[in-house]
């Protein structure tokens, strides 16, 4: 277990990206990669208990185990439903076009 693997924690806001690079014990988890990495120092209003974060972009569990060069991703919650959304515009009769231009 005195082997070290290279890790990446990024954490996400709507104006930057903050990543954090952290040489970690072989067999470290992710939620141990998040400790080590100080991202919870710098944003204390991560939550780590009730978080979500994953691998690549899919979704973990805090005991996953890490393997070299892996990204762990902190996901911020939504701030609104996109089924509501998507209700409410119906509602309004507004018609969702793809493409995001006026035909």
């Amino acid at each position: 277990m005195g082997d070290k693997i290279n890790i990446e924690v990024v954490y996400a806001l709507p104006q930057e990206q903050m990543l954090f690079p952290v040489l970690v014990a072989q067999g470290c988890t992710l939620a141990e990669a998040i400790n080590l990495s100080g991202v919870l120092k710098i944003h204390p209003e991560i939550d780590l208990p009730t978080s979500r974060f994953g691998i690549y972009g899919k979704l973990s569990r805090a005991d996953a185990v890490l393997r070299d060069k892996d990204r762990i991703e902190l996901y911020r919650p939504l701030i609104a439903d996109p089924k509501e959304v998507r209700r409410q515009r119906a509602m309004e009769g507004k018609a969702m076009k793809k493409g995001g231009g006026e035909t």
